[in-house]
């Protein structure tokens, strides 16, 4: 935008080009950085620092050492600065398979997918959306 003024270019143009609105843009221009931005800031090098020190430490040690070092902070915040700047323990929890492939099929197929009866109380079936499943 400054740019743009130094050219010549009225701000409330570039602005209305722009489709931004005028206040927030001089508020922003006013403080670039806010005070959450920089107390969240702070608790990112905390924690940075602590994970440095000790990789195999999750986020919960890490608040601790964080709030040693003097910024105190709640789970949540810890938990979510580590997770948005991607900060695990070097000892990851085992996860279980997702893909895993069906095993053998627990009963034998005796309709051999036939599934026409010629007398009453010869063929019994069942549809299989009365059992819930996950």
């Amino acid at each position: 935008m400054s740019e743009l003024a130094a050219d010549g270019i009225p701000v409330t143009v570039s602005l209305r080009v722009l489709k931004l609105s005028r206040q927030p843009y001089y508020r922003w221009r006013h403080q670039q950085v806010t005070q959450a931005e920089l107390t969240e800031a702070y608790r990112a090098n905390a924690l940075l620092d602590a994970h440095v020190d000790d990789p195999e430490y999750g986020y919960r040690f890490l608040l601790g050492e964080a709030a040693e070092a003097g910024e105190e902070m709640c789970q949540r915040t810890a938990w979510s600065i580590c997770r948005d700047n991607q900060w695990f323990s070097v000892f990851g929890k085992k996860r279980g398979k997702n893909g895993k492939r069906p095993g053998p099929p627990v009963h034998d197929d005796l309709v051999k997918r036939d599934f026409s009866a010629d007398d009453v109380n010869e063929l019994w079936l069942t549809d299989i959306t009365e059992h819930r499943t996950a």
